[in-house]
């Protein structure tokens, strides 16, 4: 979860560095897959059982799909090397968290002024829970990738999808509270949590200073 600026590092040779990046693309294409039909069962799953919680979980999978997305616009043909597709890639990540939190907030705090009871999830706790396990192996790869590419937006990509772990794990404490104990305050509580680390990584990520804005990283500087 740490939005620090990734070590300054050399590139390495081209050989490793490109299969770094085949390697990056591919992780990409597996997280937009899995987000599309994550985020898909969440939304719909939540809006039947009326949690927001799972809404939220649903709405932050679809803006990981998209981080993927720009992932893999990042590192194909020209762009490859490009340190001004880098800068963009890392803004476009950044500005994906914004988009989640106010409107998580809003219904988060509107449901607990309503005392809205969500009705228990089966479905949503085995989705969340799935998420919470595999997620972490996804995003620790992806950073990992990051620190040898020198690439900030990648580094963010890896860190939306252990959000999404953290986030999978806060919902379904929520779904299973108040499937065993009727307390149904925790889902607007875990959606709230996701809107305000949804903040924080935003913030973050969006001033973080990657390793390829240094000459040292060895990405030319061109447009994209």
């Amino acid at each position: 979860m740490s939005g620090l600026a990734l070590p300054t590092v050399a590139r390495p040779p081209d050989d490793a560095w490109l299969r770094a990046a085949r390697r990056a693309r591919q992780l990409s294409w597996l997280s937009l897959v899995w987000m599309g039909a994550e985020g898909a069962i969440a939304i719909t799953v939540g809006i039947l059982a009326g949690s927001i919680a799972l809404i939220g979980f649903g709405l932050d999978s679809a803006i990981e799909g998209f981080a993927s997305v720009v992932i893999i616009w990042r590192f194909t043909a020209h762009r490859l090397h490009s340190q001004a597709a880098e800068r963009r890639a890392q803004r476009l990540v950044a500005v994906q968290f914004f988009i989640l939190a106010p409107y998580v907030g809003f219904e988060a705090i509107a449901h607990l002024a309503r005392a809205e009871h969500p009705e228990v999830s089966v479905i949503g706790m085995v989705l969340t829970a799935t998420s919470a396990i595999g997620m972490p192996l996804l995003g620790r790869a992806k950073q990992r990738l990051a620190t040898t590419l020198g690439s900030q937006a990648t580094h963010g990509e890896g860190t939306q999808n252990l959000l999404c772990a953290y986030l999978a794990f806060a919902v379904l404490i929520g779904l299973a509270g108040n499937a065993l104990f009727g307390a149904w305050w925790l889902d607007p509580i875990a959606a709230l949590l996701i809107a305000a680390v949804a903040v924080r990584e935003g913030l973050q990520t969006w001033g973080g200073e990657g390793c390829c804005a240094d000459p040292a990283c060895g990405v030319p500087s061109d447009s994209a």
